[in-house]
């Protein structure tokens, strides 16, 4: 294989990637489409078991360096130690997903003010807190790409999920307005934007209406879908496409977008 070869089947080789909530789901697959073209990894999340073993798969499979990091998104003292580490060994990031979120159900009136803070602390105060460890460094470099995984609920109002809903309207605004602030620099920030997706969120959310309202759970999935024209579930690996084709080179002049990955939910 010649260099011109290498280069167009490993663009981003040589390039730090992290994603957040990187050991399954969505970042699980993230994880393997930036691998697949190129990018070196660091996975953070909270559970050190399947981060190990979702390194162990990237290396055999791909043979890019990889490092996990396990750290607590509420707390900014862990995201800076988090980062340090990964930059340690992996050198500076080019690359930042922020895809860990949590979600909580209830009625606004039984949404405590203890389950707000923490919905608003993983799924939007935290990439906040990421961006900031990996701003300076990419505008110094001249390139960097930031996605953050939103949601058709960052695009529409949704019931019942209140805090989740307003965290992902605040990271679709984050996105906005950074990728404004640094339009110039090289760096693009943009939100990828699933609906109901194939994930252990959408798994606990069949089994909470179920639990709730005696249905079937293939009822239950049915009414997950019903808002998507295709009436199915969206697949880990359509939004790891579409992120990595942000991460591309060819997606230098697309930022500050929001991108929906969801069936012709929301246009």
């Amino acid at each position: 294989m010649n260099a011109a070869t290498r280069d167009e089947a490993s663009p981003l080789q040589g390039q730090h990637a992290v994603v957040t909530g990187g050991g399954r789901g969505i970042g699980k697959a993230i994880a393997f489409e930036l691998a697949r073209l190129g990018a070196d990894l660091t996975l953070m999340g909270r559970d050190t078991a399947a981060l190990q073993a979702c390194a162990k798969e990237l290396t055999e499979t791909h043979g890019v360096r990889v490092a996990g990091e396990a750290l607590d998104l509420g707390s900014p003292d862990s995201i800076v130690r988090a980062f340090a580490g990964s930059t340690n060994q992996l050198g500076p990031v080019a690359i930042l997903v922020n895809n860990a979120g949590i979600a909580h159900a209830a009625p606004f009136g039984r949404t405590s003010l203890a389950k707000w803070n923490e919905v608003l602390a993983v799924d939007l105060t935290a990439p906040f807190l990421c961006i900031q460890q990996v701003l300076a460094p990419m505008v110094e470099a001249g390139r960097g790409r930031i996605v953050n995984i939103a949601s058709t609920s960052g695009m529409t109002g949704c019931a019942y999920v209140t805090a989740y809903c307003a965290a992902k309207h605040g990271l679709v605004g984050l996105t906005r307005s950074l990728a404004i602030e640094v339009a110039r620099s090289g760096v693009t920030v943009n939100a990828v934007c699933p609906g109901f997706t194939d994930t252990d969120i959408v798994t606990r959310s069949v089994e909470n209406i179920v639990a709730k309202t005696g249905r079937t759970p293939e009822q239950a999935l049915a009414e997950l879908v019903a808002h998507n024209p295709q009436r199915r579930l969206i697949q880990p690996d359509e939004v790891a496409s579409a992120v990595g084709w942000l991460c591309l080179p060819a997606a230098r002049s697309v930022t500050g977008q929001s991108l929906l990955i969801a069936g012709g939910e929301l246009m």
